[in-house]
């Protein structure tokens, strides 16, 4: 009768109460050993909640950090001289900074802290040479100059270290140790994000007070309200940087460290992750302003020289320093002589920089002490590429298919591709359901998947002259994007990824002036419904707007802040380190938790009651004790694979002859396998796999009962670049492709791929041995790389690999390979252009065909973009791969360099030719480089006009190093 109850109340009122909850609410409450049910007597919720809430027993568990809160008073203009108006806006949630970085020092967390800043240096073992690696913040250049200005300070009684933390996205505002591996600040129940406050918003009644002013136009209330946000928002932040955080920033605090012991720690705010309505807050500059990049004064129109020497220059020798001289004269302008926010004197005296008439506390209070709050800045990756330039690419070119004579069916096919696309690991690409083209609700992950599926998915669509420059581009921009998400960067890796950036920008160019210039594109369906959703909403009526009877002309718009960005890409990793350590997708991952307790509240005034159940579960939760960051790799991935030893699914060799009888797939089944036994237990090395053995030795083999056993997966564990273990799941109904070295002496390519048909063991032994042996083998179907007179691929001609099933009449078409051949899961998709046949394999359903399918899909590519550390397997550029492994790729590329069908680093001083805008531009020496998107493609585009670089020396040796992969 217990468990009924139990059920009845998991499957009543509710949906709250999963299955996982309600098994750990029997575990870890009603089963542990002290619980009682004569303390449930007379229980209440409510009274339990206050009692926690006040919990004024001597037992009471003390949280340094505890909830501040705080009215923000801002002062707002009248237009009348020396009479500002006091506005008031109550709960500002907050903890202070001071004690947030106590309750950190404090916590178990702290033992995987590194409380010194180094270089991490790697020797390839390759040729000896040793070059810099970049993958944390406490290896950055920005932190190690930040050491070197402590040491030099005066000395202080204790030993001095450096702390570090930075600040993700408002308006939850999150605070972060870069001290911890950005590999615990990745994982969402890792407890190191700790919640800082509430950012509190203007309240609606801020509109009663303006509208109420005298001698105000509509503009100028709107100009008004945009100042009183920015105000609030510094006033904010005048709160937190308290007096207590700005002494500790000055000199230091004594704290005891994990270790036990005593270290003064210096706070130092090194990035704050936000996206671009935010930095424009914090840099005191206008939205969408003639000079809108909070890092450098480079003018909007020379954003459409992206790349270009001009545009380098530029971020250069344009870095923006705040002027507090002319935003005290602005803001004697308008509180003293009563001009307006947006008043021609103020503009006068803000305008060249896009600033504002605000004070900027960063400057104000940390200016003093270092803090260059334009550098902390770093780029979004998230919002600025997949849900900005990407999409604005992406967006533009079904813009342009629907344009084309048979526009929609074009788009249909389009939609009917990427469902096609096969899915790839777990969860690193779904499958496509919805069509593409339409966009609804896609997150920023949504739209990764769409470019590193896109080259086959657009092939063809486009007419032939332009479908060159389509798939190049496409090609460049899936490359730019794998390096720019890196988890590790070298110098070789950063001179690849300058370099691209330029290829990049060229193709993007190229692409605008040829084809875009060909086409007279319009505005989507839904664009041009979420522009007349805008209009009804500002004009409070029905009225339709004049143009609504037709779409509007539409252009590929180069010359935005987003893609401004893109350059700014290389210094920010030499500063900061690999974009991962610093993205915003790790503050929507602490969204999640925040979120989770939103319905448990009466949704009246949310922050002071997030704030409450935050508390409550710090205390719920005091007594965990989180796993090391550090955590070594589970022993079960030592291994190189792992494939289970059940044997329920018995497989008799001559039933399963007799059924696929007269199959090709299945044609001399058994020889093989014998020949795959023979290899195997005589130990002959990999260039015998395919050897066939006399009669006389197969006959020596002993299978019992004829009987092999099936299982259903395969786990594949490899090294990735970054040094982690990581492991491919095969499934030869779902995820069937695989890729192993080349086993030919001189390849062109440096891997086969092939399809797992079956994943099997057996104990075998030959005659006149004793002892068994357990075999794991996989019968497969191999794929070859087609050849360069039928195909170039590589990343100098910018085109994936392609593969075609080997004919049936070969004998080597299927066959039996170890498990322990296998270096991953590979990703293979359908050259759609290519159609379906039988070439390789008659007609009708096969063991050789997923179930159902009578033909196959002439050629694949192969998906090269899959993830990063599969793009860096096409380059020997991985520092955690085997040194075997990189000396082959490196090997095969060099000695096939015009003609390797695969992807490799090109040569870094190449210049395409053919670009009309690039005549007489010259690049600069290389001594220069899970949120939902909007459901309205033109509100994000809207954004893009919302939304630096600085310049560094390359090392030398690395791009004489980087000249030499010519592939």
């Amino acid at each position: 009768m217990t468990v009924y109850r139990l059920m009845s109340w998991m499957n009543s009122s509710s949906n709250k109460k999963s299955k996982a909850e309600v098994a750990r609410l029997v575990k870890d409450v009603m089963l542990a050993d002290d619980f009682d049910l004569k303390h449930l007597e007379d229980f209440s919720v409510k009274k339990s909640l206050q009692e926690l809430d006040n919990n004024t027993n001597k037992n009471k568990i003390e949280f340094p950090d505890d909830w501040a809160q705080a009215d923000i008073t801002i002062s707002i203009p009248t237009k009348s001289k020396d009479d500002a108006r006091l506005f008031t806006v109550p709960g500002f949630h907050f903890h202070p900074l001071v004690e947030v970085i106590h309750s950190a020092f404090a916590d178990v967390q702290a033992n995987a802290f590194h409380l010194s800043p180094f270089k991490y240096m790697w020797k390839d073992p390759l040729d000896s040479h040793q070059e810099r690696v970049f993958n944390e913040l406490y290896t950055s250049d920005s932190w190690l100059d930040a050491q070197d200005k402590l040491q030099k300070l005066p000395r202080e009684p204790d030993t001095t270290h450096l702390a570090n933390f930075g600040m993700a996205k408002a308006w939850f505002l999150y605070l972060y140790f870069g001290n911890l591996t950005k590999y615990a600040h990745s994982a969402p129940k890792s407890s190191t994000c700790h919640l800082v406050g509430f950012l509190p918003s203007l309240p609606d009644r801020v509109k009663d007070l303006l509208s109420s002013l005298p001698r105000i136009s509509k503009s100028g209330i709107t100009a008004l309200h945009t100042h009183c946000r920015c105000k609030l928002f510094h006033a904010c932040w005048d709160t937190l940087l308290d007096e207590k955080f700005l002494h500790a920033y000055k000199h230091g605090m004594v704290l005891k460290c994990a270790d036990g012991v005593l270290r003064r720690i210096f706070p130092c705010i090194f990035t704050y992750s936000a996206d671009y309505p935010e930095n424009v807050l914090i840099a005191t500059i206008k939205d969408m302003g003639s000079c809108p990049c909070p890092h450098c004064l480079t003018p909007k129109n020379v954003f459409t020289s992206l790349g270009l020497r001009k545009d380098m220059k530029s971020r250069l020798q344009n870095l923006r320093v705040y002027i507090t001289t002319n935003v005290v004269r602005a803001r004697e302008y308008i509180y003293q002589w009563g001009n307006t926010v947006d008043g021609t004197k103020v503009e006068e005296m803000l305008g060249e920089g896009s600033w504002v008439p605000v004070v900027n506390k960063f400057v104000e209070k940390l200016g003093a002490l270092g803090l260059d709050p334009f550098r902390m800045l770093i780029v979004d990756f998230m919002h600025k590429c997949e849900l900005g330039t990407w999409k604005a690419l992406f967006t533009h070119l079904i813009r342009i298919l629907s344009v084309l004579p048979g526009g929609n069916q074009l788009v249909a096919i389009l939609d009917s591709r990427f469902r096609q696309v096969p899915s790839f690991g777990n969860g690193v690409i779904r499958i496509f359901t919805n069509n593409t083209s339409e966009m609804k609700r896609l997150a920023a992950r949504d739209f990764e998947d769409i470019l590193q599926c896109a080259i086959p998915v657009f092939e063809g669509l486009f007419p032939t002259d332009h479908n060159a420059i389509v798939q190049s581009l496409l090609y460049r921009f899936a490359q730019w994007h794998a390096l720019a998400k890196l988890r590790m960067h070298s110098e070789l890796t950063l001179c690849f990824f300058k370099n691209t950036f330029k290829d990049l920008s060229k193709q993007l160019r190229e692409f605008r002036e040829f084809t875009c210039a060909a086409f007279v594109t319009v505005e989507l369906p839904k664009e041009k419904a979420a522009r007349y959703r805008r209009f009804v909403k500002q004009a409070g009526s029905n009225d339709v707007p004049p143009e609504s009877s037709g779409p509007r002309v539409k252009k590929f718009n180069l010359n935005t802040y987003k893609f401004h960005t893109m350059g700014d890409y290389v210094q920010t990793i030499q500063l900061f380190s690999t974009t991962d350590s610093f993205t915003t997708q790790i503050g929507e991952l602490a969204h999640r938790a925040l979120k989770a307790f939103y319905p448990l509240t009466s949704k009246l005034d949310p922050p002071k009651q997030l704030a409450k159940h935050e508390c409550r579960s710090g205390i719920s939760s005091s007594d965990y004790q989180p796993s090391p960051a550090d955590s070594p790799a589970p022993s079960l991935f030592k291994d190189h694979h792992y494939i289970s030893t059940n044997q329920n699914d018995p497989v008799s060799l001559f039933a399963f002859l007799q059924e696929h009888n007269g199959d090709p797939a299945t044609k001399c089944f058994i020889p093989k396998l014998k020949d795959h036994i023979l290899y195997r237990l005589n130990k002959l090395d990999v260039s015998h796999c395919d050897h066939i053995f006399m009669d006389k030795e197969c006959s020596l083999v002993v299978i019992p009962n004829s009987t092999v056993y099936s299982v259903h997966t395969m786990q594949v564990h490899y090294m990735t670049y970054d040094m982690k273990r990581e492991y491919d799941t095969i499934n030869p109904r779902t995820h069937a492709d695989v890729m192993v070295l080349s086993g030919e002496t001189n390849p062109r390519h440096p891997y086969w791929y092939t399809h797992v048909l079956g994943i099997y063991h057996i104990d075998t032994w030959l005659k006149g041995q004793t002892k068994k042996q357990h075999l794991e083998v996989l019968y497969v179907r191999w794929l070859t790389p087609l050849v360069p007179s039928d195909y170039q691929s590589g990343m100098r001609h910018a085109c994936l690999p392609k593969v075609a099933f080997i004919e049936e009449s070969d004998h080597d078409a299927f066959g039996f390979l170890n498990p322990g051949q296998v270096i991953r899961g590979a990703h293979l998709i359908p050259a759609f252009t290519s159609g379906r046949g039988v070439s390789s394999l008659c007609r009708g359903t096969s063991f050789g065909r997923p179930s159902k399918e009578v033909d196959d899909w002439e050629e694949h590519y192969v998906r090269i973009f899959a993830d990063r550390d599969m793009f860096l397997r096409y380059t020997h550029l991985g520092i955690g791969h085997s040194v075997a492994l990189r000396k082959i790729i490196r090997d095969c590329f060099n000695n096939y360099e015009s003609t390797a069908p695969t992807d490799a680093i090109e040569d870094s001083t190449r210049i395409d030719e053919g670009h009309a805008e690039d005549a007489g531009e010259q690049y600069m020496d290389d001594d220069l480089d899970k949120e939902e998107s909007e459901d309205d493609l033109s509100e994000e585009e809207s954004e893009d006009e919302h939304d630096g670089l600085e310049g560094g020396e390359d090392r030398e040796e690395a791009d004489e190093e980087f000249d030499d992969l010519h592939f």
